[in-house]
């Protein structure tokens, strides 16, 4: 399957902007990491050989007003996030310096522990087609993707609106479960220990009759 972004050497080249369902190969990016008050660099393919998940959490910008409200949003969700088994990080189009004196600056953030990404060429945020071309800024956009690379959620809102993070660690659970279970799928506002469906044709035009059932 053709990726939207691959890595050769320390040349990044575009392709074709990543759909849902498309595999994620490798890139690297500079990272401001608060948890350890250091900068460095995180590549992907690194998070995936350890079997993890990742969410991409793009914003637009540094020293705005909604972005803060969001990091902080997602970073009372962070310690349950990695519990999954899943690395979260938040891209912009800034750079891993201009995160670090944001974090320091900014209230919200002062408890923020996952890693802070730059993207100020915007390739990345091109390839996950969240680029803003207007703005020179990234869109509002989560993506969750596997330990095998696949995307495969993919939410994206324009700049004014912010996002809820208890809608997203709900999502990532489920997809978590069926991966586990690929016999699976869950309805909506699915939620951990609820009833999921098993496809067939017994259930055609008996959903709501199937999911009645004790």
């Amino acid at each position: 399957m053709k990726s939207g972004i691959k890595l050769e050497g320390a040349e990044m080249e575009e392709f074709n902007i990543l759909k849902v369902g498309d595999k994620v190969t490798d890139f690297e990016l500079d990272a401001y990491f608060p948890a350890k008050k250091d900068f460095g660099k995180i590549r992907f393919s690194e998070i995936f050989k350890r079997g993890n998940w990742l969410i991409l959490f793009f914003y637009p910008a540094d020293y705005t007003f909604v972005c803060p409200t969001e990091l902080a949003d997602v970073g009372e969700k962070y310690q349950e996030i990695k519990q999954q088994g899943v690395e979260l990080i938040s891209v912009s189009t800034d750079t891993h310096f201009v995160h670090y004196a944001w974090q320091q600056q900014e209230k919200l953030l002062s408890e923020i522990k996952f890693p802070m990404a730059a993207d100020p060429t915007h390739i990345v945020s091109k390839g996950f087609g969240v680029y803003d071309a207007g703005s020179g800024l990234a869109l509002r956009g989560t993506f969750i993707i596997d330990p095998d690379g696949k995307l495969l959620a993919s939410e994206v809102n324009y700049f004014p609106v912010g996002r809820n993070s208890d809608e997203l660690l709900r999502k990532l659970k489920a997809f978590r479960f069926v991966r586990e279970n690929p016999s699976n799928v869950c309805p909506a506002k699915w939620q951990p220990g609820e009833k999921t469906l098993t496809p067939g044709k017994d259930i055609v035009g008996r959903v709501g009759e199937k999911l009645m059932v004790s």
